[in-house]
This record gives C-alpha cells, sequence and structure tokens, in this order.
C-alpha cells in the first residue's frame, strides 16, 4: 500500500512537471506570436531631402524606399531639433522643457550633468519593455552618459547588450580624446566588455554587426531593439563601398547610400530568420541635415534644401517617418496623421501589450493602433519640437542660456514659432506655404485667427521655465570641459 501510494504520488508529480512545462512552452509560444518585435533606426543628421521617396533629386535610397511602399510613409512626424533633445524624448516619452534636456548637451566632453537612470523621470523604454519580456538591445550612437565614469549605463537604463561609440571623450590625454572621436573608422565602441579601438573597422558594420548577432540570438523571444546609427554626421568619413569620394557632399552621399544599405541588410536577417511578420521596423532620423560649411544643400521636389538642423524650420525638425510590418502594418500607406517622439515609449509599450505606470508621466500617447490599421488616425491633435542651442555647466548644475526654449507647435496644416519670451512670433500656413516664406502673425482673417487661439492655448498650458536636467550632481571630472 505505502509503495503504491508512494508511486502514485511521483507520477503525479512528473504529471504535473509535464504540464506545467507544456503549459509554459505554450505561454512562450503564445507570447513570441503576439508581441511584435520592434527594430526602431534612427540616422543621425539626415533630412528627407536625402530620402528618394520623400522626393530627394541627388541619391538613391531602394531599400528605405521599400520599407515606405511595404509599410506607412509619414509625412507630418516631428524629431526634436538637435541630438541630446531627441534621444531624451524618445527615451522617456516626455518634450524637453519636462525632462531638462532642452539643448544640447554632450556628456563624455563636458562630463558633470548625465542621463541618470536612478530618476524616475529618466525612465526608458528599455526599461519598461523589459519588464514585458522583451530582450533589448541598443548599437550607435548614446551620447548622454560617459562610459568611463558608469560602464554599465546601458544595463541600468534597460538594454540587455550594446556596442555603442562612447562620443568624444574629452581628456587631458590627447591621443585618448583622438581617438575616442572616431565613429567610423578605427571606431572606439563600448560594449560589455569594455571600450576599446577596432582598427581597421567601419564602426556601422561593427553597430549592424551587433544587432544582428543579437537578433540571431534571441529570435525566439520578443525584442527591442534601438539603432541610433551614427552617419551621416561629420567628420563625414569615406564608405567602404566608395573609398575614393573626398567632398563633403560626396562623401554625404556615400554615407546615406551606405545607411540603406545596413538597413537593407537588417531587412534582411529578419527575413532570413523567419520573423519578418512579427518584427515592426521604424525608420527616422533625429534631426534635419547639418547646415553648410560642414553640412550639405540637397533637392528634394524641384528646390534646393539647406541642411537645417537646429533651426524651427520644418527641414530641421519634421523627419522622415517610415514604419513597416508585412501583414501588421497597412502597405502603401502615404499619412498625414500627426506624431512626434514623445509617442515613442507609450507606442512601444502598447505594441508590447502592457500599459504605461501609473506614476509615469509622459507627453506621447500611444499611435500603435494607427499603425496596425485599427483606427483612421492619431490622437494627436497637435506636435511639438524644442531643444535648441546649447547648455552651459554653473555652480549650479546645468543651465541653458534661455530659461524658456524656442520651440515650434504644428497640426496637419498650421504651424507657429514660439520665442524665448514664451510669445508665438510666426505662423504659417504649411499646406499654401510648405516653406514657410509668409508671415500671417498679422493676418485678421478668421481662419488665421482661429489658428493662433488653438496654439495660443497650448502655450498657455506650458510652464513659464524649463525645468533643468535631472541628476545627482557629483565632482567634476579631470576631462571635463567647461
Amino acid at each position: 500500500m505505502q509503495n503504491a501510494l508512494i508511486t502514485n504520488m511521483i507520477i503525479r508529480t512528473f504529471l504535473s512537471a509535464y504540464f506545467l512545462c507544456v503549459g509554459s512552452l505554450f505561454a512562450f509560444a503564445e507570447t513570441t506570436k503576439t508581441k511584435p518585435n520592434i527594430l526602431y533606426i534612427m540616422a543621425d543628421d539626415l533630412g528627407k531631402e536625402w530620402i528618394s521617396c520623400y522626393g530627394a533629386e541627388d541619391i538613391e535610397t531602394p531599400s528605405i524606399d521599400a520599407l515606405a511602399a511595404g509599410g506607412m510613409k509619414f509625412n507630418n512626424a516631428y524629431s526634436m531639433p538637435a541630438c541630446t533633445p531627441s534621444r531624451t524624448t524618445l527615451l522617456t516619452g516626455k518634450y524637453p522643457w519636462r525632462t531638462g534636456w532642452a539643448n544640447h548637451w554632450d556628456v563624455p566632453r563636458w562630463g558633470v550633468g548625465y542621463f541618470d537612470w536612478k530618476k524616475k523621470e529618466n525612465t526608458t523604454f528599455a526599461r519598461l519593455m523589459k519588464d514585458l519580456g522583451y530582450a533589448t538591445a541598443a548599437a550607435g550612437k548614446w551620447q548622454i552618459n560617459d562610459f568611463r565614469i558608469e560602464p554599465e549605463a546601458m544595463k541600468k537604463h534597460g538594454f540587455d547588450d550594446w556596442a555603442m561609440w562612447t562620443g568624444a571623450e574629452s581628456s587631458p590625454d590627447e591621443e585618448h580624446a583622438k581617438k575616442s572621436t572616431r565613429r567610423y573608422w578605427d571606431p572606439y565602441i563600448h560594449t560589455k566588455e569594455g571600450s576599446k579601438t577596432y582598427k581597421g573597422k567601419y564602426g556601422p558594420d561593427l553597430y549592424t554587426e551587433h544587432l544582428i548577432q543579437f537578433m540571431r540570438k534571441n529570435k525566439e523571444q520578443p525584442m527591442c531593439m534601438y539603432f541610433p546609427m551614427a552617419q551621416p554626421h561629420t567628420p563625414v568619413a569615406h564608405t567602404p563601398d566608395e573609398p575614393d569620394a573626398k567632398s563633403v557632399l560626396d562623401r554625404h552621399k556615400a554615407m546615406v547610400r551606405y545607411i540603406d544599405k545596413m538597413v537593407g541588410q537588417l531587412v534582411k536577417e529578419i527575413d532570413d530568420l523567419g520573423i519578418r511578420d512579427r518584427t515592426i521596423v521604424i525608420f527616422t532620423t533625429d534631426n534635419g541635415s547639418a547646415p553648410p560649411p560642414r553640412g550639405v544643400i540637397g533637392r528634394r521636389n524641384g528646390r534646393e534644401v539647406v541642411g537645417s538642423k537646429g533651426t524651427e524650420k520644418e527641414a530641421g525638425v519634421c523627419a522622415p517617418f517610415i514604419v513597416n510590418c508585412p501583414g501588421l502594418v497597412p502597405a502603401g500607406v502615404e499619412s498625414k496623421a500627426l506624431t512626434d517622439f514623445s509617442d515613442m515609449m507609450p507606442t512601444f509599450v502598447e505594441l508590447g501589450g502592457g500599459q504605461l505606470p501609473r506614476d509615469l508621466v509622459v507627453d506621447g500617447s500611444s499611435i500603435a493602433p494607427y499603425l496596425l490599421g485599427k483606427t483612421k488616425d492619431t490622437e494627436r491633435k497637435w506636435i511639438m519640437a524644442l531643444g535648441y542651442g546649447s547648455a552651459k555647466l554653473t555652480k549650479d548644475g546645468i543651465r541653458p542660456t534661455k530659461k524658456f526654449s524656442t520651440r515650434v507647435i504644428r497640426d496637419k496644416r498650421f504651424k507657429v514659432w514660439v520665442s524665448n519670451e514664451k510669445k508665438i512670433i510666426r505662423l504659417h500656413d504649411l499646406k499654401s506655404d510648405p516653406w514657410e516664406e509668409s508671415n500671417l502673425i498679422g493676418s485678421e482673417l478668421v481662419l488665421h485667427q482661429k489658428a493662433l487661439q488653438k496654439f495660443q492655448d497650448v502655450v498657455d498650458s506650458l510652464p513659464n521655465q524649463d525645468a533643468y536636467p535631472s541628476y545627482e550632481p557629483r565632482a567634476a571630472n579631470a576631462w571635463d570641459r567647461k
């Protein structure tokens, strides 16, 4: 009798473990099936005038164009006007006036102030996606932490794996300062193993390959991947495909063609892994192209477009934005819907089947239902871009040059420019004046007055002073620039 009871107990234990295991496998399979992968690709300093599906005349970008043809191409999507504000807005879902990163701040060079993971307001989408069961990775340009001080900054911000150009690290050691500037040839890259020079290598190849290896390793689980590309930011450099390119313009074109090539490589890998129908690929840029003399002039839709990074012009902040996933995202859509970088965190979380923490403040709203074809428009009535000029380091910490950053706000037709004095100084009808040549601020037409009042209500809702960056002060480093 006792032996029979023991036998029955063993059988029941075995069956319980078996069914638990099978159930877990089914749950894992269902999670993998229902939670789409996300690959967010963001070029550095690239306006629409260099993407052929947006009317660029001086270049062809077939891989990016294919994403647009097979998915959604947005015409009214805002980045921020410069590197740091775009990155912090994207990562946190908050506008720069709320996070304090309303100016460019290159942490490895200027130190002390940094993107602090300990502050709840700096919670990144990567941390939230990890909580939803996603494997997370980043490769390319980070810029908002100093890896010498915090080697695991990427991990603390929620990434499982990374391969990041360190940024230009100021240093009393001139040789170190020189090698750390290299993001292209002989790149200085930070991974889990630390920072080092990859002699004879081309950085963009290494960033792309790192993501490819990550996908191969994690293809059986949901993945959220962030690819803030290094190109085509200055200093322009020749590429492996066009080693003889010499002029700024020729090298810029070569780098854009290489961006397109890398997009194609990543999409091909997703195809080869058999996960194309559950991988949402987003291609965009962090701001417009750099202006001359270091930057370039391109032609778009029959008109010369001067690089407008750091300006209030549409060419500086209205970014190319393409979303593609066969079977999930409708194909062949040219969209007038409004969105900006503050929408990305809530969008990713909803795509992953989660909800934002109740106590986490965000400015954006999810566009997931629109991306999946479930709604005819996004919820956005207006979008905003700000983050102009540079900040300075004072005895009290990082401080903006102005208490209220200039900004632009627009809807599908009208746009206003807002000054440092929190005054609307320009009104443009983008339908009739897409190049913002006619200021309608003095117009008495009812249509224009209504538009002005709409935007004035938005301006009135904003604080009179932008927040300061939130971080724990620390002693200055020997290499900090003042």
